[in-house]
C-alpha cells in the first residue's frame, strides 16, 4: 500500500463522524506512520487522549509522551503528559523544572502535588536546598507532605520552625518516615529541653524503637547499645532478677524492660514494678507507671478492658503527657465512667487535641457529672457550642441540652448563576472531563476533591452544590455528597444524604425488620452508593459484603451462590440487609452493637460489651479499641439520625437510636 499524503490524512478525518474517535484514530495513524511532526488541528484535540497518555506514561515512554501532550494541549487536561513527564525520576528534576510547571499552572491539583512529591523526594535524598524553593506552592499538604516541609525549616536554621510539630515528637504509633526523620531531626532543637529529651527517650524506650532510642540517649549523654537492649528484650523477666536501679542508663533499662514484660503480661509486669518502686526516682515510677497503663489500654484486643488501667493512669500523674497516652486514658476513663479521671485527661493533653470536638464533647460530658452549678455550667457552654456544627458530637450535645434536632434546615437549591460558575471553573471542568471519559478515580477524586476546597476557599457555597447536584445527575454519589458535605453558609440535606435505590433499600429492610434510616446509614459509610466499591480485603458493592458472608446469606436463603452477587444492586442489598438484621438478632437488638459487630465482626462487638452494668452507648463506641470501627459506628449513627429526619421522622434522636448497650451474657 502506497504511503498516505499529507493531502490524504487530512481527507480522512472528515470522513470521522465522531471528534473525539477522530481525534484518537488520527493521532494513532501518524505516529504508526512515524509523522509525529505532523500539525494536528487543535479541533481534534481531544479529553479522551488522556487514558492513552496515561497508559504511555506509565510504560515509561516519554517520546510518545510528548506527542500526547500536544495533542492534549487545547484540553482542559493538557497539563498531565508534562505531569507525568516530570514525575519520572522525580528526584533528578531540578527546581527550576518544577518552578516553571507550577509557574505556567498555578493554583492546581497537579501543580501542588507535583511540588509536594518534589519536596519529598529531595528531602529523602537529602537534598534541602532544592526543595526549599517549592514550599511556599505546598498549601494543602498531607501529614507526610506537612513532616517533609517542616524538615527542610528546621535544617534552614529556622529554631521555632519545629514547635508546631510537637505530635511527631512524642509519637510512637504509626507515622510517615519524614515525620519520624523530622522527630529525629527535633532532638538537636534548642527550644527542646532537658525534660522534653528525657520524655522522648522514655516513650521510645516503651514503644520498642531501639535505633530513635540509642539516638534519643546520646542526646542526653546516656549511652544505650541496641545490641544490649535488644538481648534484654528477649528476657525481661531474667533482669528483673537484680536490675541496677542508679544512673539514667539504668532507669532507662529498667523502663524498658518493664514495657517488654508488659507486651507479654501486664499483670506480671505490674508485679515487678510493686517490687522495685521505691528504689526508683518519683519521676521514673511515674513513667513505670504510664507503662503499665498504656499497655494495658492498648492490649484491649488480645486481652480485654482493665480497669486497672485507669488507676495506673492515675498514679502516672505528675509526670507529662504524650497526646496519645493522654488520649488512652481518656478513653478507658470514658470507658470506665471515671469522669474524674477523664476531666484529667483532657487537662493532659496539648492545647491542639483539647480543642478537637472528641475532647471537648467528654469534657462536657465529665463536668456534667459533677455537682457544683459551676461545673454543670460549663458544660452546658462546651455542649451549646458543640451543638451549632451538624456532626456526632453536635447531634450528641443537642440531645443533651434537650434540644435535639427534629427536623432539617431548609436546603438551598442551586441558581442559574451558581451552574454558570460551575461551567466556567477548570477546576470542575477538569473533574468532571476525566469523569466523563471513565479516567482513574485517583485523578478524577484528586481533581474534585481540589475543586471543592477551591471553591470552599472562596466561601462559594452555591458552586459547590451546583456540583454536587450535577454529580448526581450522573451518578457519581461518592462525590456530590463529598461536595455537599463541605459548605459553610447553604446547604442541601438532600444531596448530602442521598436516597438512591430507595425502593429496594426500604422493601429489603422491611423484609428483614430493620430500619431503612439505620441501612441508608450504613451504605452511605460503607460504599457512598458505589455499586463497584470494592474493599482492600475483598467486601463488594453497596453494602461491602465479604465474600464468605454473602455465602452464609446465600446458604440460610436456600440460594446457589455466585460470584457475581456483589455486583447486583438489588442482591447486594437484599444479602446486606439480610446479615445486617441477623447480627441484629444476635446483638440483644442493640444497634450500636450490630454496627460495630458489621465492620468488625459480631464476636469482638460482643468482646467489647460491658462486663458489670449496662453502658451509654456513646460511651461503647468512643471506646472501640479500634479506630476504624470507632469512627464508623460514629457516622453510621449520624447518618441515620439524618435519613430519620429525612424520611419525616422525628425519633429516635441519637442518643435514643444509641440507647445503652446491655453486659456480656
Amino acid at each position: 500500500m502506497a504511503p498516505y499524503s499529507h493531502a490524504d490524512l487530512l481527507k480522512f478525518s472528515a470522513k470521522k463522524h465522531n471528534k473525539k474517535m477522530a481525534k484518537s484514530w488520527w493521532l494513532n495513524m501518524l505516529l504508526s506512520l512515524g509523522l509525529s511532526s505532523v500539525v494536528v488541528p487543535t479541533a481534534w484535540a481531544a479529553d479522551s487522549d488522556f487514558n492513552a497518555a496515561l497508559s504511555a506514561a506509565n510504560s515509561g515512554n516519554i517520546s510518545l509522551l510528548d506527542n500526547y501532550q500536544f495533542a492534549l494541549q487545547d484540553s482542559v487536561l493538557g497539563y498531565y503528559p508534562e505531569y507525568w513527564k516530570l514525575n519520572t525520576n522525580l528526584v533528578t528534576q531540578s527546581p527550576q523544572a518544577i518552578l516553571s510547571y507550577v509557574a505556567r499552572y498555578p493554583h492546581s491539583a497537579m501543580s501542588e502535588k507535583l511540588a509536594a512529591d518534589y519536596i519529598e523526594a529531595k528531602v529523602a535524598a537529602g537534598d534541602m536546598a532544592s526543595a526549599r524553593p517549592l514550599i511556599t506552592y505546598v498549601t494543602n499538604p498531607d501529614e507526610a507532605e506537612s513532616c517533609a516541609v517542616g524538615q527542610v525549616q528546621a535544617i534552614s536554621g529556622d529554631p521555632l520552625a519545629v514547635s508546631e510539630f510537637n505530635r511527631v515528637w512524642l509519637r510512637t504509633n504509626k507515622q510517615p518516615e519524614s515525620c519520624s526523620a523530622l522527630g529525629r531531626l527535633m532532638v538537636n532543637s534548642p527550644i527542646k529541653s532537658v525534660q522534653d529529651r528525657q520524655q522522648r527517650l522514655w516513650t521510645l524506650l516503651r514503644a520498642g524503637e531501639l535505633g530513635s532510642s540509642v539516638h534519643a540517649g546520646q542526646s542526653l549523654g546516656i549511652s544505650l547499645s541496641a545490641v544490649d537492649l535488644t538481648y534484654l528484650a528477649s528476657s525481661p523477666l531474667s533482669y528483673f532478677q537484680n536490675p541496677p536501679l542508679v544512673s539514667s542508663a539504668d532507669h532507662a533499662k529498667f523502663i524498658f524492660a518493664l514495657a517488654r514484660l508488659a507486651d507479654t503480661s501486664v499483670d506480671m509486669a505490674a508485679s515487678q514494678l510493686a517490687v522495685f518502686k521505691t528504689r526508683l526516682p518519683v519521676d521514673v515510677q511515674r513513667y513505670a507507671y504510664r507503662v503499665l497503663a498504656y499497655k494495658a489500654s492498648n492490649s484491649v484486643m488480645q486481652n480485654g478492658f482493665n480497669p486497672q488501667s485507669v488507676s495506673w493512669f492515675d498514679q502516672s500523674y505528675g509526670y507529662p503527657f504524650s497526646d496519645e497516652e493522654a488520649e488512652s486514658y481518656a478513653r478507658q476513663s470514658v470507658r470506665f465512667g471515671q469522669w474524674e479521671a477523664v476531666l484529667r485527661a483532657v487537662d493532659a493533653m496539648s492545647l491542639p487535641m483539647q480543642q478537637e470536638r472528641v475532647w471537648q464533647y467528654w469534657f462536657a460530658r465529665a463536668s456534667e457529672q459533677r455537682n457544683d452549678a459551676q461545673s454543670k455550667t460549663a458544660a452546658r457552654a462546651f455542649y451549646t457550642n458543640l451543638a451549632l456544627q451538624d456532626d456526632y458530637y453536635g447531634l450528641l450535645s443537642r440531645d443533651r441540652l434537650g434540644q435535639s434536632l427534629t427536623k432539617l434546615g431548609t436546603s438551598y437549591n442551586p441558581s442559574a448563576q451558581d451552574f454558570q460558575r460551575l461551567d466556567n471553573d477548570i477546576h470542575f471542568k477538569r473533574a468532571f472531563a476525566l469523569r466523563n471519559i471513565d479516567a482513574s478515580a485517583a485523578y478524577a477524586n484528586r481533581e474534585w476533591n481540589w475543586a471543592v476546597r477551591q471553591a470552599y476557599l472562596k466561601q462559594d457555597d452555591g458552586m459547590i452544590l451546583a456540583a454536587a447536584s450535577r454529580a448526581n445527575n450522573i451518578g457519581w454519589y461518592d462525590r456530590a455528597i463529598y461536595a455537599a458535605e463541605r459548605t459553610t453558609n447553604l446547604h442541601n440535606y438532600d444531596l448530602q444524604f442521598l436516597t438512591p435505590f430507595r425502593e429496594q433499600v426500604v422493601q429489603h429492610s422491611g423484609n428483614v425488620g430493620i430500619d431503612p434510616a439505620w441501612v441508608y446509614g450504613l451504605i452511605r459509610q460503607e460504599s457512598r452508593f458505589i455499586l463497584s466499591a470494592r474493599s482492600h480485603v475483598g467486601a463488594g458493592g453497596l453494602m461491602q459484603i465479604m465474600p464468605n458472608t454473602a455465602k452464609w446469606v446465600a446458604n440460610k436463603l436456600g440460594e446457589s451462590y455466585s460470584g457475581a452477587a456483589l455486583s447486583n444492586m438489588q442482591t447486594n442489598i437484599r444479602y446486606g440487609t439480610f446479615y445486617l438484621g441477623h447480627i441484629h438478632n444476635e446483638l440483644s437488638n442493640q444497634p450500636v452493637l450490630a454496627t460495630a459487630g458489621y465492620n468488625a465482626g459480631p464476636n469482638r462487638a460482643k468482646r467489647w460489651q460491658p462486663s458489670n452494668l449496662p453502658l451509654d452507648g456513646d460511651q461503647y463506641a468512643e471506646s472501640i479499641p479500634l479506630l476504624e470501627t470507632r469512627d464508623y459506628v460514629k457516622n453510621v449513627m449520624t447518618n441515620a439520625t439524618y435519613y430519620n429526619l429525612l424520611f419525616g421522622r422525628t425519633n429516635p434522636t441519637i442518643v435514643e437510636r444509641m440507647g445503652k448497650v446491655p453486659v456480656q451474657f
